[in-house]
């Protein structure tokens, strides 16, 4: 009897869970402040990080009132953002939000209500792979476009929180970043290439993701890129960052950057023209 009133508990506390979630996910004005709070928190990042040291810090706070409004702006959102999620829930949720955004993370919380949360919907989020699908046309050939691509040592240049990327081989590659405010490296392998067509990728080891990038000519200067990407997001930020649609702010971001970068050269800084099938290289 008490095994069942356990297992009943639990499946109320899951469900409600769930709810919650996908209530604060949709909530347009809880993902406005979260966002609107991560960019003030960069900003103010940025600028604490000029001056090094706690002295420095702490001379840098009491001069710089661009920081300190960043700062009061960042809490301010977060708190709007805190009641909303009370409205939502507010028995549970009543002393936690919780920011995630690439390359920091900015939390105010309770351990009690954190708990919860780390046990509860946004958690297991994470144990469900999501796809992200963007596109974006830019003003160069398809050619151009696609040798750009390949130079993925260069991929730094545009893609946010990726600090290097290693060519292995003509199939591997090695990737060190940094997400949610945390250092990831992984190896990942490209098993499909098709010159002016088609890259496609999946991890080996680390990070869960696959991807397919693919282009498509619109004109002799113009080429519309489509870009796939599934991940698999791990621990309690990366599943709020995901739940307020930070990863596909950052793909959209991305996307936007390769497109500055390949019409502001105008050419590729390189190219790589073989071909790859089910991850093998084809002579």
């Amino acid at each position: 009897m008490l095994r069942d009133t356990k297992t009943v508990a639990l499946k109320e506390k899951a469900a409600s869970g769930k709810e919650l979630a996908v209530a604060l996910a949709q909530d347009k004005k809880f993902r406005k402040e979260l966002i609107s709070a991560i960019g003030h928190g960069r900003v103010a990042r940025r600028r604490a990080a000029r001056q090094r040291g706690l002295v420095a810090a702490a001379g840098r706070l009491a001069a710089d009132q661009r920081l300190r409004r960043e700062l009061r702006q960042m809490t301010q959102n977060l708190q709007r953002a805190l009641t909303r999620a009370e409205k939502k829930r507010s028995h549970r949720l009543r002393n936690v939000i919780v920011l995630a955004g690439a390359g920091g993370v900015a939390a105010v919380a309770v351990p009690r209500a954190r708990r919860w949360l780390s046990g509860g919907a946004l958690g297991r989020r994470g144990n469900t792979p999501r796809t992200i699908e963007e596109s974006i046309e830019v003003g160069v050939p398809v050619s151009t476009a696609y040798n750009q691509w390949t130079q993925f040592e260069d991929f730094p240049l545009f893609m946010e929180g990726v600090d290097h990327v290693q060519q292995l081989d003509d199939t591997r590659l090695h990737w060190a970043a940094t997400i949610a405010g945390k250092q990831a490296e992984w190896d990942a392998k490209i098993l499909e290439q098709h010159p002016d067509k088609q890259i496609s990728w999946i991890s080996e080891d680390g990070k869960k993701t696959r991807g397919t990038v693919t282009f498509e000519e619109f004109g002799p200067s113009r080429t519309l890129i489509r870009l796939s990407m599934s991940y698999q997001a791990e621990g309690l930020p990366e599943a709020v960052g995901s739940a307020a649609g930070l990863d596909v702010r950052r793909v959209r971001g991305d996307l936007q950057r390769f497109k500055e970068l390949v019409e502001s050269r105008g050419v590729e800084t390189g190219a790589w023209r073989g071909e790859v099938s089910a991850g093998t290289t084809e002579q």
